[in-house]
């Protein structure tokens, strides 16, 4: 037996966004009904490089099919400047839970974005109002393209409003989806006033304010994964309808995470976590006010992507095999 390399490349070819984000679907499903285990990621703090890794295995079963991985992923912020690398890199190993065989080894990095971006997708598909035609972006990152792409997937986005400090991501965004959508520069205000709004962006102070989004907007909030990260203010948090991935994960680490230390935020304020609405034990939102996800990213959602990715990759022969593990039985 041999086990896949699959470079960034690949990853992408092998991708398909509506696989994917029915694959997360599936995800957060088996994860409600119990059908997975997910021990909580662990984290190697590296102060001296202003740095971290996180590792995050999974498995799931999901009916039709089951998964097994683990994702070793880090967050760097200086490496852009230092070292011209990505703040994020990620390495997916995928295994078969039946024998353990490694089946692939995987660009993390990429399988991160588009994980990301389906998790958005799953929660806007559920939350938002069902005629949504315009997405707001804050954060013209690398997390802000699969964003796009996952959402409009399942809303009819045509218009889209992108604000970012840095000029040249925001031209670079626009370049990218100029010829797909009415794709527009804005401020943070201009953004949360669309139907539908995903913040992607690195803050410890928040910068989405209640007064800037409208009574049936739903927001993603995606930019929180670590203590301290805080981008929609708590009268927002409050006055939301709350629905959050994982409970351990948001309140330690996700956009909750400083209103819920600071008491503001209580367990009476989570509505629902996403599985539980995805398999039907908690209702959607309620008719008026704005919804809001706690997206601090899974490692469901990273085995259930790979799941789509290998399995594409098999039956397309689009990938590097390998020898890698020695299977002679001793």
């Amino acid at each position: 037996m041999q086990t896949l390399l699959l470079n960034h490349e690949a990853v992408e070819a092998n991708a398909d966004m509506a696989d994917v984000i029915g694959a997360v679907s599936d995800a957060f499903a088996a994860y409600e009904r119990g059908n997975a285990q997910m021990p909580a990621k662990s984290y190697v703090e590296l102060q001296q490089y202003n740095g971290d890794f996180r590792s995050m295995p999974a498995y799931l079963d999901a009916g039709e099919w089951d998964a097994a991985g683990i994702k070793w992923v880090n967050v760097h912020p200086d490496n852009a400047q230092r070292y011209d690398l990505p703040t994020v890199l990620g390495t997916m190993i995928y295994s078969d839970p039946k024998n353990a065989f490694p089946l692939a080894i995987m660009d993390g990095t990429t399988l991160t974005r588009l994980r990301t971006g389906a998790a958005a997708a799953v929660a806007t598909d559920h939350l938002a109002v069902e005629d949504a035609t315009s997405l707001g972006i804050v954060g013209a990152g690398v997390q802000s393209y699969t964003q796009l792409e996952a959402i409009a997937a399942v809303r009819p986005i045509e218009e889209v409003v992108v604000s970012d400090l840095d000029e040249a991501r925001v031209e670079r965004f626009i370049d990218r989806y100029s010829e797909e959508f009415r794709i527009t520069a804005g401020s943070v205000a201009d953004a949360a006033a669309c139907d539908v709004l995903s913040t992607v962006t690195p803050v410890t102070e928040p910068i989405v304010d209640r007064s800037m989004v409208g009574d049936h907007t739903h927001v993603n909030a995606i930019g929180a994964d670590a203590p301290g990260k805080h981008e929609l203010d708590d009268r927002l948090l409050d006055d939301a309808t709350l629905v959050i991935d994982d409970f351990e994960q948001t309140t330690h680490s996700g956009e909750i995470n400083v209103p819920w230390s600071e008491g503001v935020l209580t367990e009476a304020d989570i509505h629902a976590a996403l599985g539980e609405i995805v398999v039907g034990d908690a209702t959607g939102p309620a008719d008026t006010g704005p919804t809001v996800f706690d997206s601090t990213g899974l490692a469901i959602q990273d085995v259930a992507a790979a799941h789509v990715v290998y399995e594409r990759a098999q039956a397309t022969e689009n990938g590097s095999p390998v020898d890698l593990v020695d299977t002679t039985v001793q």
